[in-house]
């Protein structure tokens, strides 16, 4: 069951998604939150910040898992998504670190690593919440389109288009890892509640596709319409395709 929740822009979007999450945390202060990184979740987590620093959210029992990393990154490189995490929320709140998670990207070891982070994302008893982002190409975590749709946290290889997407934040294009470890699709549903967070006309068809499009690893966010709770949160650009 999608529900679709119409944002005038990216900041209204952005507190709107804020509001879910911190609804979540205020029921239950011990939640297992999946977060997700790029530039749609940024004014979300700006936003409970701003809530914890009046005193509104309390993160000191809360403890989260991303949903991927890129592959061959150590934790303190600028590009990789610990060091986005702890700047982009960890710092500014009272979480303890020890209680977030993200995939060790700087493990060579893709299967370790991998069957390492399910084991205790399965121990967590999976999020209570999950954010999400979506890509251009309807990619949720790094589950790019495919085939078939994936099961348990696994290495991908990163299509171009995703690569150029990301190549922004990056000096180089040849900078940009070309693999990276993801939380599967299976892993995702899992989740008792799941928040979309999209903006901008780039994302216009890929939200379409999501909602309204046949359920097909061709677009992997498609499956979110068999889960029983999905809250999409998106401004007007991004649902220009779905009136």
């Amino acid at each position: 069951m999608l529900k679709i929740v119409r944002a005038r822009d990216y900041q209204d979007m952005s507190r709107k998604a804020a509001n879910i999450i911190s609804a979540q945390i205020i029921l239950k202060p011990d939640c297992v939150l999946g977060l997700a990184t790029g530039s749609t979740p940024i004014g979300t987590y700006k936003q409970l910040i701003d809530w914890y620093n009046k005193g509104d959210l309390d993160f000191a029992q809360v403890s989260t898992y991303n949903l991927d990393e890129y592959r061959g990154l150590s934790h303190d490189d600028p590009q990789s998504y610990h060091y986005f995490m702890r700047e982009n929320l960890f710092n500014h709140v009272n979480i303890d670190l020890a209680n977030t998670h993200v995939p060790d990207g700087s493990n060579p070891d893709a299967e370790a690593a991998c069957s390492g982070y399910d084991e205790i994302v399965a121990a967590a008893g999976y999020p209570d919440l999950q954010l999400l982002g979506i890509g251009n190409n309807g990619h949720i975590g790094f589950n790019e389109p495919d085939d078939h749709f994936s099961k348990g946290t696994h290495c991908v290889d990163l299509t171009e288009s995703t690569i150029q997407a990301n190549s922004r934040l990056f000096d180089r294009i040849e900078d940009v890892p070309r693999q990276a470890y993801t939380m599967g699709t299976q892993t995702i549903m899992y989740a008792r509640q799941i928040l979309v967070v999209a903006n901008g006309e780039a994302k216009a068809q890929a939200v379409h596709d999501m909602c309204f499009g046949p359920v097909t690893p061709s677009c992997p966010a498609s499956i979110l319409q068999l889960h029983p709770n999905v809250v999409v949160v998106a401004d007007e650009a991004a649902l220009s395709l779905c009136e």
